[in-house]
């Protein structure tokens, strides 16, 4: 992880300025792309909402020893002192001048430094599939993305869908990953709160899709596929965490652009269950 953790140090030395993220998945050995989900994983929460944490952070002890509201907000990135007191409020509960008084209560965001733990007690039961070209089809939306709780647009998606939809998809699987899928793909920006993703109700087939239903081609290429079972939904919330912090970073290969897929099959009841996930791999830098 040292790699990771100097690319932290460059956020630090960075901060009143914009952040350079290809110079940050660099220093990381990886793309931005790579850099943008693993950060996401690992850490909990997007980039994005790790520097603005770390920003205001550095602003609220400048507002807190007295200087001027809109000088801090200019020497950190915003346009405004209006802009600068609403970020400051969603952090805080409480404006800049309210910071000041005694007995305010503030939040803070420490400085990140990234850990390889090896404990041993996560089976990371996987296997390196070869696959030829296949068809996605079925139907999508665009979700926003939600990291933690419900996502109510899926949440939407899925009962809207017709009760027609599920066993036709059924019927056209004919390729792995078998069965109903939920997919996600096209990421606006991977890993980032609030930012878009395609998300599918669909089915992996190597037949032409009927008509009516959306279709993505997908090419051929390698993927890693992790097995789990145990409690819904906690276990299959951990094999995207543990795919990041434990698989990732102790084999050769990188998370690659494309559409993630996962299957569930429920046990009698939907409380546990076996869930497979598909993740695009190719690679890593040598």
């Amino acid at each position: 992880m040292q790699e990771w953790n100097r690319a932290i140090e460059l956020i630090e030395a960075d901060l009143p300025e914009p952040i350079d993220v290809a110079r940050l998945a660099r220093v990381a050995l990886t793309s931005e792309y790579h850099f943008r989900r693993m950060f996401a994983s690992l850490a909990g929460m997007p980039l994005s909402e790790y520097i603005r944490r770390r920003r205001l952070t550095a602003a609220t002890g400048e507002i807190v020893a007295g200087r001027p509201v809109l000088e801090v907000a200019i020497r950190h990135g915003y346009g405004s002192g209006e802009a600068f007191t609403r970020a400051f409020r969603a952090l805080h509960g409480i404006t800049p001048s309210q910071a000041r008084l005694p007995g305010a209560v503030l939040h803070s965001q420490p400085q990140l430094r990234f850990h390889l733990r090896i404990e041993g007690t996560t089976d990371m039961k996987h296997r390196i599939v070869s696959k030829d070209a296949f068809r996605l089809v079925g139907r999508k939306a665009r979700v926003r993305i939600v990291h933690e709780g419900p996502n109510p647009d899926i949440e939407q998606f899925e009962r809207s869908l017709d009760p027609a939809v599920r066993p036709l998809l059924e019927s056209l699987s004919d390729t792995e990953p078998l069965g109903l899928l939920s997919a996600t793909d096209t990421i606006e920006q991977p890993g980032e709160e609030g930012s878009r993703v395609d998300y599918w109700r669909a089915a992996a087939t190597t037949r032409p899709a009927p008509e009516g239903l959306d279709r993505l081609e997908v090419a051929a290429g390698h993927w890693v596929v992790f097995e789990t079972e145990g409690a819904f939904p906690e276990v299959l919330q951990r094999l995207w965490a543990d795919a990041a912090a434990e698989w990732f970073p102790a084999n050769p290969y990188r998370w690659a652009p494309g559409p993630q897929l996962l299957t569930v099959d429920p046990d009698p009841g939907g409380t546990t269950g076996r869930g497979r996930l598909w993740i695009p791999i190719e690679p890593a830098a040598g």
